[in-house]
């Protein structure tokens, strides 16, 4: 991929995110916002400078993906975890079986609790199908997981889910891998307005302006992987990405202004004087 080796030293900056709130999931606490994926990068080497580029402070990885055995060379190997908080996930689990027993080989392999619970309908769509999903969530809430919830952008399902107590609810924005944006902002914005847990955005980021949008919607988080891996340039999209999250972020903590129908002039009308 253009760029990918050749400027991986060139985008590291030396700006400090702007004052905000750290965001809490499951007990744990993030400065940045961005979380971000390990797969479909051309090395190992371009994912690491990535994960640099973006500033996060979380990745996730598909449990049955990875050799976790430390038998071999993995990305495990690629990954700061004295920075970065691993965050194990169920990808290519089509029901609620497979799920559970994918998260309690995380939890086995590498001691933690901390998971993302998704329970794709098929292999076509990879849309989630939310009855497993529901099925899975309550059992591991209920063996004492932290998980976030992969989840369709349907505020009665996000109530449901919240409901059994997961440590995040995750709409997506669009299908996995479709790089089409935020399809259905008002069901984000209404999923977080009757949020009780963090809201994260995941899946269907193409570029810089979704993440602003989704942050300027008011989401605590945006997940993301194939709108950097496939960049032509990923570290410099990484970089792009951070920016673009804490615009997003900005803009909404101060809040925009009314939407209106008509124009009204910038420069105050009073105390002009009458044309002779």
């Amino acid at each position: 991929m253009a760029g990918g080796e050749d400027s991986m030293d060139a985008h590291h900056d030396s700006e400090t995110q702007p004052h905000d709130e750290p965001l809490v999931i499951g007990g744990r606490s993030f400065g940045s916002r961005l979380f971000v994926g390990t797969g479909k990068y051309s090395t190992f080497r371009v994912m690491r400078a990535a994960h640099e580029a973006s500033g996060t402070e979380c990745v996730t990885l598909a449990v049955r993906r990875v050799d976790i055995s430390g038998d071999a060379e993995s990305l495990l190997d690629h990954i700061d975890t004295e920075r970065i908080t691993l965050l194990p996930n169920t990808a290519g689990c089509f029901n609620a079986d497979d799920a559970v027993r994918t998260c309690r080989l995380a939890r086995e392999a590498l001691g933690t609790d901390f998971v993302k619970l998704e329970v794709l309908a098929d292999a076509d769509t990879l849309l989630p199908d939310p009855i497993e999903t529901l099925a899975a969530a309550k059992t591991l809430v209920d063996e004492g997981f932290q998980v976030l919830v992969y989840t369709n952008d349907d505020p009665v399902v996000a109530r449901r889910l919240q409901d059994l107590g997961v440590a995040a609810v995750m709409p997506l924005g669009s299908p996995i891998g479709s790089g089409l944006g935020l399809l259905n902002p008002r069901n984000i914005a209404a999923i977080k307005a009757a949020a009780t847990v963090p809201i994260v955005v995941d899946a269907g980021v193409g570029t810089a302006s979704d993440v602003a949008v989704a942050f300027e919607l008011g989401v605590d988080g945006v997940l993301l992987n194939t709108a950097i891996a496939l960049a032509d340039d990923p570290v410099r999209m990484a970089s792009a990405m951070k920016h673009a999250a804490w615009a997003g972020r900005e803009a909404f903590l101060a809040g925009r202004m009314p939407r209106r129908a008509e124009a009204h002039p910038s420069s105050p009308t009073g105390g002009l004087i009458a044309a002779s």
